[in-house]
């Protein structure tokens, strides 16, 4: 396992005049696993797409370094996976067409080979191997959920987000969520937003958001 080690120091987001939340100090190592909880519209997503750098934080600093070296703001995405409700794919392409079109953006100059078999490999994992071929927007609210999560684990990254999870999974879709969690905390960190008491077991850290709203 690669030397990992994420800070967030006085982080705090606002929106116009509304704080979400304030002065929040996180410190995340190799191996690590944190629970983000708070009732629904606390903040908890806002959260994640601070840390992932999906959105700009209002204050604080986050600080992301692998085997000791600081990652650049613009270099982070190679390094994040995120699976969220808020996650976009291409309705107009298949399966494995969106895949590969995300595994090229993260991956410079990968051999086809590779790119294949990496891909087929996911997609067996996430049972939709069967349904490559077929559009996104033909696919059920299950599946396309399952095609996140195999979208977040692409390049085997060293942070993985998982923002709700379980979001329109039956049975199987769940337990494949929480073996994709499982493994990650055997390669890096992994970052959890939920308010179902069931993921809890899946991280030894919780914070509630809702304590950095004031």
């Amino acid at each position: 396992m690669k030397s990992l080690e994420l800070q967030c120091e006085g982080l705090s987001k606002k929106f116009i005049n509304k704080i979400i939340f304030k002065n929040l100090d996180l410190r995340l190592n190799s191996g690590d696993s944190l629970a983000i909880t708070g009732r629904n519209g606390t903040g908890k997503s806002t959260l994640i797409k601070v840390i992932s750098n999906l959105i700009r934080e209002s204050s604080g600093k986050i600080i992301l370094k692998i085997e000791e070296k600081e990652i650049q703001l613009e270099k982070r995405y190679k390094h994040i996976g995120l699976v969220a409700p808020y996650l976009n794919l291409y309705d107009e392409l298949n399966a494995f067409e969106n895949l590969d079109f995300f595994y090229k953006l993260k991956n410079k100059s990968p051999e086809k080979k590779v790119v294949i078999e990496r891909i087929n490999s996911l997609l067996e994992r996430v049972n939709l191997f069967s349904r490559r071929n077929d559009l996104i927007k033909n696919y059920s609210s299950g599946m396309k959920q399952r095609l996140k999560m195999a979208f977040s684990i692409l390049s085997e990254p060293e942070i993985l987000f998982m923002d709700e999870p379980r979001t329109n999974l039956d049975k199987d879709g769940i337990e494949i969520a929480y073996s994709i969690a499982e493994e990650q905390k055997q390669r890096g960190i992994l970052i959890i937003a939920t308010n179902e008491a069931e993921d809890l077991h899946l991280c030894e850290r919780k914070i509630n958001i809702e304590d950095f709203c004031n």
